[in-house]
């Protein structure tokens, strides 16, 4: 049984002259029924490309409750390239994920779903393209023109699809691709570049933070056409225990909530901010139609300007007093959100600094490292 160390998280991945290193990181918890099987599955496919790539497969089992962790080590006991990693606790998505990269070695890491709803064929396309493009991510996407999804329940999948929708309107980038999956999990990654992103993410949000700080290092990201499919007896397995509880759903809805906000936060405040300024105008239009309508009933006779003025605005305001209480709420309104609005842009721009400088400082220190 391994435990995590800190000197395993300062292991760097090691380049090979010939063949690149990839390691496959697979997540599990409470997989006890499928690990063994899958395990075998990913390594045979693995086993299919060994004459370009050299492989380990890094298993970590988030803290489960049944059988999972012991069937992972008594499967890893057969195979040299095979570790598994515990955690006491169950600490989600994005805990397992940061543990699993610290301990890679690989030049490639590249990310799958324990339950191969995403079948095994897809790394060596996610692998082929890093290559080819030169990439520092890779995301298998179901979500493109020529992605697929099968057998995934109507909600699950409405819910999936919009959620990425509305992560693509707030990561558009002029530096980037449009992209079509944000959420998604099965990706290839560059190690290098993976290691000096300094993720913080617990969970499933640590899917769009990556995308998110490597959209700041101007990294390129692509996608290659992916099919989901729920159809196999594993999937069926883990979708009926895991993914139609009613809380999961809301959680990813919130999670993507706030990565949108996150990608571009100054939206939610303009967006609304914009609206309630044209609420404001309309209405604030009718109050100065019916000030001007009963200040030309007042004749010029009566008193001075001023005066005539506060009458006119006293007699619209009690033929239509909604024109004037809408009207200066949501202008009040309007130029409260258009200034936050404002202020998170400038706070955005000074994060991206401090995090571009940042990784600039880590990876200039991790060469002198290397050089000494």
């Amino acid at each position: 049984m391994k435990t995590l160390t800190k000197q395993e998280e300062e292991i760097k991945p090691a380049p090979h002259p010939e063949k690149p290193l990839v390691s496959i990181v697979v997540p599990a918890f409470n997989e006890a029924a499928i690990i063994e099987q899958n395990l075998a599955t990913l390594c045979e496919y693995m086993e299919s490309l060994e004459d370009d790539y050299q492989w380990e497969l890094i298993v970590i089992n988030d803290g489960s409750t049944d059988e999972t962790g012991d069937l992972a080590e008594a499967f890893a006991k057969t195979r040299d390239n095979v570790n598994v990693f515990h955690h006491m606790y169950n600490f989600r998505l994005g805990q397992a994920l940061r543990s699993a990269f610290n301990n890679c070695q690989g030049n490639y890491i590249v990310t799958i779903d324990l339950d191969l709803s995403y079948s095994p064929d897809h790394i060596g396309k996610m692998l082929a393209k890093i290559r080819e493009t030169r990439a520092k991510v890779v995301i298998a996407s179901p979500y493109m023109k020529e992605g697929k999804v099968s057998n995934v329940p109507w909600l699950r999948k409405t819910l999936s699809v919009w959620a990425n929708r509305f992560l693509a309107f707030f990561a558009k980038d002029r530096y980037s691709e449009r992209l079509s999956t944000l959420t998604g999990m099965v990706r290839a990654y560059d190690a290098d570049f993976l290691s000096s992103l300094n993720l913080k993410a617990m969970d499933m949000d640590i899917n769009p933070e990556i995308i998110y700080k490597a959209m700041i290092l101007r990294a390129r990201i692509v996608e290659i056409p992916a099919h989901l499919n729920w159809s196999t007896e594993n999937a069926k397995k883990t979708a009926i225990k895991q993914r139609k509880s009613g809380i999961r759903i809301l959680r990813n809805i919130l999670s993507s909530v706030i990565s949108g906000f996150i990608f571009r936060p100054f939206m939610f405040f303009i967006l609304p901010g914009l609206l309630m300024l044209l609420i404001s105008m309309y209405t604030l239009s009718w109050a100065v139609i019916h000030t001007i309508n009963h200040l030309e009933k007042i004749p010029a006779s009566v008193g001075f300007f001023e005066f005539r003025l506060g009458y006119a605005i006293a007699a619209a305001f009690k033929v239509s007093p909604q024109s004037f209480i809408i009207g200066g709420i949501t202008i009040m309104l309007a130029i409260q959100l258009i200034s936050l609005g404002i202020l998170a842009l400038q706070n955005k721009r000074y994060f991206e600094e401090i995090f571009h400088l940042g990784t600039t400082i880590y990876k200039n220190s991790q060469e002198e490292k290397t050089w000494h």
